[in-house]
């Protein structure tokens, strides 16, 4: 709240005796041309200061131009809004009838003269447009007396009582650390206008002022009593501290696998690997059936998975970096579709990730094709995948088949469903049961195709208690 020097003299020349003669609105054009509205709660603030000290402020013009400046800095705000809103319900609330008014304490506002106050209420109602073309000084003159002296503040009083009452109790129990002498100098020498700018300078100016401090009283803060116990542990400290300092080596160390695999994993998620990255060939023994048509020089219990020699390579050697090669859940269908054998290797690694249940959401419910269905039924023999997982990728194959418009596409998908479904029933990944309704209506919907016949008779002979000849294989 402190002003510059120069602010201060651009305030002290406005309100001075001397400026007194020139009108409101001339008044409010300086002003306006030295203050910002950033600066007008500051001015404000020295403003009030001065109105607390008759000293500093002696003369009726000039305590008329400080009340207007308080209220002009803010006309165009509700006046309830306004900061200084409480100085002018102080000053025009008048003394209970039949009381005599109380003595001013020091460091409170001082009452005010007629003319002032019926300036002041013009102010807060409507004032008239020729009031302001008047001057402080004339104003002051005024015979006021057969005009109306009190307004109605009742409303502004409420809503003043309402803005405090959400104010902590401490910050309303102060003191201003500016006093006015109680006992004037009763000397005849008169108001030396160069004296009070000085020490008004002194009040405001500077490097903590006094206008900033007030008296507050003192927060107690009482210190915890120490809690005494008999049988309390003691703290002890280590006299001879022994501490070994554990080096990670592997910091700072040039490491370019991760570069590498993160590498052939961006082409994985955009077309098959090339003959040059699927270099290796990994023998996997299985007893599921192929779900496609393969080579004749195929064997349907040998199945040759070409992946790519470094990326399954640096995985077996450290498992944990299928969690840095940009793998997301959003990732893993453009994987599916152009590596199934990877994806694979993938889900298997990552059947111990917190996000598992993401990419099994994310798999079962991404379009119908023969990869997927690869992959889905790769996992079933292999891991044991949540039964709620497969029966959704189940009716989502169903849907896909019964919505597809193509009928040479259709029938083979119907074919590629209803092997995926024989599969599942006789190595007993699942309980037909739980879809023994949704599954044979899908055979009776296309009892045309061979592939949906034999499933109908594989559930009819497992409705009537039989059970598949062949069993589940050893997961690994």
């Amino acid at each position: 709240m402190t002003l510059a020097p120069k602010e201060l003299s651009n305030l002290l020349s406005i309100i001075s005796e001397e400026a007194c003669t020139n009108t409101f609105e001339s008044l409010s054009t300086h002003f306006h041309h030295y203050f910002g509205k950033a600066e007008h709660f500051r001015v404000g603030s020295v403003l009030v200061m001065l109105l607390q000290q008759p000293d500093l402020l002696p003369s009726s013009p000039q305590r008329l131009t400080a009340l207007y400046l308080l209220w002009e800095m803010y006309r165009t705000e509700p006046l309830a809004a306004n900061p200084f809103a409480a100085v002018f319900a102080h000053l025009l609330n008048p003394a209970p009838a039949g009381e005599e008014p109380e003595k001013v304490l020091s460091g409170f506002l001082p009452p005010i003269t007629q003319p002032e106050k019926f300036f002041l209420s013009q102010l807060m109602l409507a004032p008239p447009k020729d009031l302001f073309k008047k001057t402080p000084r004339h104003v002051s003159c005024m015979d006021v007396g057969n005009m109306p002296q009190s307004i109605d503040i009742s409303g502004l009083q409420l809503a003043l009582a309402e803005r405090q009452s959400e104010l902590p109790t401490q910050s309303k129990a102060s003191f201003p650390s500016i006093l006015n002498d109680p006992d004037p100098d009763s000397s005849n020498s008169g108001f030396d206008s160069s004296v009070a700018n000085q020490i008004i300078e002194s009040l405001v100016t500077g490097p903590r002022p006094p206008l900033e401090s007030h008296f507050r009283p003192e927060f107690i803060r009482p210190p915890p009593p120490l809690h005494v116990c008999e049988d309390e542990l003691a703290w002890l400290n280590p006299t001879e501290p022994d501490h070994s300092i554990q080096w990670d080596r592997s910091m700072c160390v040039k490491n370019s696998t991760g570069v590498e695999i993160k590498r052939i994993m961006s082409k994985a998620f955009k077309s098959p690997l090339s003959a040059q990255q699927q270099s290796q060939v990994r023998r996997v023994r299985t007893t599921d059936p192929p779900l496609h048509h393969r080579p004749s020089s195929s064997s349907p219990a040998l199945l040759f998975i070409t992946l790519s020699l470094q990326l399954l390579a640096e995985l077996e050697k450290d498992p944990k970096l299928v969690y840095h090669i940009g793998l997301s859940p959003a990732k893993l269908p453009d994987l599916v579709e152009n590596n199934p054998l990877v994806a694979i290797e993938m889900l298997l690694k990552l059947m111990q990730s917190s996000q598992i249940t993401e990419y099994f959401s994310v798999l079962v419910n991404m379009d119908m094709s023969l990869h997927s269905m690869e992959v889905v039924n790769r996992l079933t023999t292999a891991v044991d995948l949540p039964p709620e997982f497969i029966h959704l990728y189940i009716s989502n194959c169903i849907s896909t088949c019964e919505q597809i418009k193509d009928k040479y596409m259709q029938n083979r998908l119907v074919r590629l469903v209803c092997v995926f479904l024989q599969s599942l029933i006789r190595n007993k990944i699942i309980n037909v049961q739980d879809l023994f309704i949704e599954v044979q209506a899908f055979c009776i919907e296309f009892s045309r195709i061979r592939e949906a016949a034999g499933l109908f008779r594989l559930l009819k002979t497992l409705d009537t208690g039989e059970n598949p000849t062949e069993a589940k294989p050893a997961k690994s």
